[in-house]
């Protein structure tokens, strides 16, 4: 492996273990329900991507879905991952977790479990995963772990329909015992494409992200994170400055972001269940797939992985930013919102240095004369 490779390590990969759901959220990547794709991985060959996988390094790999808990192999498959030396998670949504099914999370040595939360009360919840019961299902999950021992973080995602209740979420998340609450700002792809009128505006964004750092700022009893908000990384060191205070963030020992926003393809990707890779869970093309091309093959020599690595390629205010080490810009939303992965991001009102010197030196040489 070359030096080169070595900087760009897959530390945590999603595999949509099926797209099946027994809810169907508003803003839901894949578009999941019941009628959903199961995906074509059987038993055997789940195993061999893991193996593939496990070529390159020994990620955290999440069972997602869709619903994992709906597929029937999904422990099989987990305690294959741990005996590889993989660190095994598992996203569900909740309300199929029982006391039987944290035996058999500890008996496949689960790490963690994210669930997810969209709303303080059963009201925006609900309304949210358009499913009745959905917001006693996850507090009644959170319960069910935390009496089994078993670290749970919860997911929460946020649209114009929800973004009033940011912090009463968080409050709700701290109470029930989360190990770190994630602050999702969605990104447009799934079902989520048929809300983007309900899109956070960017100037709601800029507040929301400030509320986080000074709520992040002073809190020891849970981790935070936003994600799918890279700008949050130029948002903390321009806060921090301006207070002339040094903020140090904590974060989980399984930590893939290493205090930088998005790490696409950088050091984290999904697989769907129908082998599919992605840069990340809300691109919506893939690079190829993982049954036809081994798993390596994609990671390091992918037009697209490389594209996004290369930071002189990045375009517009993304290109002319001076944090673009640090923030990069959301590229699936550029990609779902441009139809193009390398534009800037559509969703940031900062106007870098360098970018207002080009409009101004612009609009001077377009001025009448």
């Amino acid at each position: 492996m070359s030096k080169k490779q070595e900087e760009y390590i897959p530390k945590w990969i999603a595999w949509e273990s099926t797209q099946r759901c027994n809810l169907n959220c508003v803003h839901c990547r894949c578009s999941s329900d019941m009628s959903a794709a199961e995906g074509d991985f059987n038993t055997a060959e789940a195993f061999k991507m893991i193996d593939d996988i496990c070529e390159v390094s020994k990620p955290v790999l999440v069972l997602s879905g869709g619903e994992p808990l709906l597929r029937k192999d999904i422990f099989e498959i987990a305690q294959y991952g741990t005996d590889k030396g993989l660190r095994m998670c598992m996203a569900t949504n909740g309300t199929l977790v029982t006391d039987a099914v944290c035996e058999k999370m500890k008996a496949t040595d689960i790490k963690m479990v994210a669930l997810s939360l969209d709303g303080s009360t059963a009201e925006i919840h609900d309304d949210f995963r358009k499913s009745l019961g959905a917001y006693a299902g996850v507090i009644r999950a959170a319960a069910t772990l935390k009496r089994n021992g078993i670290p749970f973080l919860i997911n929460s995602s946020f649209t114009k329909r929800n973004q009033q209740d940011v912090a009463a979420t968080f409050k709700v998340a701290k109470g029930l015992g989360a190990t770190a609450w994630y602050m999702f700002m969605i990104v447009p792809t799934g079902r989520g494409e048929e809300i983007m009128n309900e899109l956070v505006s960017a100037e709601d964004y800029e507040e929301i992200l400030a509320w986080h750092y000074e709520q992040e700022k002073h809190e020891d009893d849970i981790l935070m994170r936003p994600t799918c908000a890279p700008h949050y990384y130029r948002i903390v060191p321009q806060m921090a400055k301006a207070e002339g205070v040094e903020f140090k963030r904590r974060s989980l020992t399984f930590s893939t972001g290493g205090g930088k926003g998005c790490i696409a393809a950088q050091t984290i990707c999904l697989i769907d269940c129908f082998g599919n890779l992605k840069p990340c869970s809300y691109f919506h093309s893939s690079v190829g797939n993982v049954k036809q091309i081994p798993f390596k093959d994609l990671w390091f020599n992918s037009k697209v992985f490389n594209d996004l690595r290369d930071f002189s390629k990045y375009k517009g205010k993304c290109g002319e930013c001076e944090f673009i080490n640090v923030c990069g810009g959301c590229r699936a939303r550029a990609d779902a919102v441009y139809g193009d992965y390398m534009a800037e991001e559509p969703f940031c009102n900062y106007i870098p240095p360098r970018t207002q010197k080009r409009l101004e030196k612009e609009a001077a040489e377009n001025a009448p004369k």
